[in-house]
């Protein structure tokens, strides 16, 4: 798969592209169905099938109080787009330039810039929609075959992107439209809001089932203040910022770095046993049977089963001796 942070940096070799547009968070099951759309109609029209997407979710830039936390990383959402086989991805850089555009701009800002001819299909100074039925908007070259998005899509500055306009530029431009329905599970919804819902209950099959695969976890490996080390359990941590996180506590898991996967107990939580002036939420991972220097690598989790809420203990000898439960608890459970 070609990634690629800008429309015109795409080879499309004379051919034109199938879209898939959205922040595709998760890339669920409602987005795996969006993406496979794409797939096909390329397949089909000998086309490129490209997913656009972007390098934070819009919220961060726009209404930076209401953005959600994230359920993957940015490398996880790249890993997940690439197994489905789209032919590139697009990660556009969000910014407050961006965040300007109107949906019909963003559009035809594409459509220009992915031309297989070199030709462009759209003017800066464009004449808006209402005014091209009074012919004043001339003909132009679709570079575009289709578009899919999620039925509710809204994109563009003041969300003034949907369907409906993706449709009437369709019409005008000569792309097709899919606006696909939600995906159900259980009689409701599939989206990133409940796939959230049950990771913060710990829920990890519901996760999982809405996911299409095992939820899982991963950050870059940071360094931390060697606690761990000095207890005698060496561990990795985790950075994890923007992300959504199981409630606080210890977790059994599997844990995969450098394409290795090794049995590990990891702590999620604000370690109450340590006196900490500003205590923030820590990911720990302690992989079993492991000795190496693995900082600056990304590790990913999957958990296996939760062994114990979060607790404070009297004194580091009374944590260290419940650690060593807990890796024997773990083993068991492996």
């Amino acid at each position: 798969m070609n990634l690629i942070q800008r429309a015109n940096q795409l080879d499309t070799r004379g051919r034109k592209s199938c879209l898939a547009i959205g922040v595709f968070d998760g890339v669920h099951l409602g987005h795996q169905q969006i993406i496979r759309q794409t797939i096909a109609d390329a397949r089909q029209s000998n086309s490129l099938a490209v997913v656009v997407t972007f390098d934070r979710h819009p919220s961060a830039v726009v209404a930076p109080d209401r953005v959600p936390p994230l359920i993957y990383s940015q490398a996880q959402k790249i890993r997940a787009i690439e197994s489905l086989g789209a032919d590139a991805l697009l990660v556009i850089r969000f910014d407050k330039e961006f965040s300007q555009q109107t949906g019909e701009q963003f559009i035809r800002s594409l459509a220009s810039d992915l031309n297989p001819t070199g030709a462009r299909v759209c003017d800066p100074q464009h004449v808006p929609i209402n005014e091209a039925a009074a012919g004043h908007r001339p003909a132009l070259q679709s570079s575009i075959h289709s578009i899919c998005v999620g039925a509710d899509f809204v994109f563009g500055h003041k969300r003034s992107g949907n369907v409906t306009l993706l449709k009437t530029l369709g019409a005008e431009l000569g792309f097709k439209v899919h606006g696909h329905a939600a995906v159900a599970l259980d009689g409701q919804t599939i989206s990133s809001t409940r796939i959230r819902e049950a990771i913060r209950a710990d829920d990890f099959d519901a996760a999982s089932q809405m996911l299409g695969r095992a939820y899982s976890v991963a950050g870059k490996i940071i360094h931390g203040d060697q606690l761990g080390h000095t207890l005698g359990f060496p561990t990795a941590n985790l950075d994890t910022t923007g992300m959504i996180l199981p409630t606080n506590g210890v977790y059994a898991a599997q844990a995969t770095v450098s394409g290795n996967t090794h049995r590990a107990v990891l702590n999620i939580g604000n370690r109450p046993t340590v006196t900490n002036p500003t205590p923030h939420v820590r990911v720990e991972v302690h992989l079993l049977d492991f000795s190496g220097d693995i900082y600056g690598h990304e590790l990913e989790i999957v958990f296996a089963g939760k062994l114990r809420g979060e607790e404070k203990f009297p004194s580091l000898d009374a944590l260290r001796e419940q650690i060593q439960q807990d890796i024997a608890t773990a083993r068991k459970l492996f």
